[in-house]
């Protein structure tokens, strides 16, 4: 079954998005220097009887970046798009980075929520100024130079995968590399790869950034809808306190802490069971 890249067009913006499958339908919010191309997870969903929509969030892809002036417009945005489908409900997962406008969406639109899942997700402050990752971001994934960045990291990745996994392997993981040998796989390496020749980050690292901080415990508080949340207990990217946060403040939410090797929990020895805790959950539902 082929992915259908699609563009829906609403007061002169742009949201592309992907979609496949024919079930029960999944809105998905990638993670950061992403796209509706992401693959990470998707497999799984349509493996179960499930589709899915993949909108390329605000700035990402060929999504306009005046979507992403707020979180508010980025999910008025979002809503248009699944009425444009004639989808009424969704099972809502929101990835890492995107994370906040999974949040947001739940909170101010439940009538086209049935459930949101957050997986490895960012749900308060995150990459303050004061942070070094931060400020490299801001050098490395200007919209005017991402792609340079993004094109070197792709050419040194094919051709010298595992050293390339190796390196970035800390930015994923609070394991070192050594203890974390055990829980990855050979495959791992090659999905790493493939991941790093399709990212781009165009003007959408820029706007999480900026959306990020939009993201209040009020927010949180008022998701109705039964919450799922998977993070890694070795996650180097998104810190851990993410999840614990939360779920302390979604009034009925599950936490689900994963074994998996870090950040990238569809990915190691483990990842079977991020897949068969996510089907679990919809399942149920």
């Amino acid at each position: 079954m082929k992915r259908r890249i699609e563009k829906y067009i609403s007061e002169g913006m742009c949201i592309e998005y992907s979609i496949l499958g024919e079930g029960e339908p999944v809105l998905i919010f990638h993670g950061g220097h992403s796209n509706c191309y992401e693959e990470f997870g998707v497999k799984g969903l349509v493996d179960n009887g499930f589709s899915f929509i993949i909108p390329s969030r605000a700035g990402y892809g060929e999504t306009s970046k005046e979507i992403g002036t707020s979180l508010s417009k980025s999910c008025e945005y979002y809503s248009k798009l699944l009425d444009h489908l004639s989808i009424k409900k969704v099972h809502l997962l929101a990835i890492s980075a995107g994370g906040p406008s999974g949040i947001y969406f739940a909170a101010h639109y439940p009538e086209y929520v049935s459930t949101l899942t957050l997986q490895s997700a960012v749900t308060k402050e995150w990459l303050t100024p004061k942070d070094k990752e931060y400020k490299a971001a801001k050098i490395l994934f200007r919209p005017n130079t991402e792609k340079y960045t993004w094109k070197l990291i792709s050419s040194m990745n094919n051709l010298f995968p595992r050293f390339i996994f190796k390196q970035m392997f800390p930015s994923f993981s609070k394991l070192s590399y050594r203890e974390a040998k055990e829980k990855f796989n050979e495959e791992d390496i090659e999905a790493i790869r493939k991941m790093n020749n399709r990212q781009r980050s165009r003007y959408g690292f820029f706007i999480d950034l900026a959306q990020v901080n939009e993201v209040s415990i009020q927010h949180l508080q008022a998701i109705v809808c039964p919450t799922l949340i998977m993070h890694s207990k070795h996650d180097g990217s998104v810190p851990l306190e993410h999840s614990s946060f939360a779920h302390e403040n979604i009034p009925s939410s599950k936490l689900y802490l994963l074994d998996t090797w870090g950040h990238l929990i569809w990915l190691g020895h483990a990842s079977q069971e991020t897949d068969k805790g996510l089907m679990e959950f919809l399942k149920s539902h």
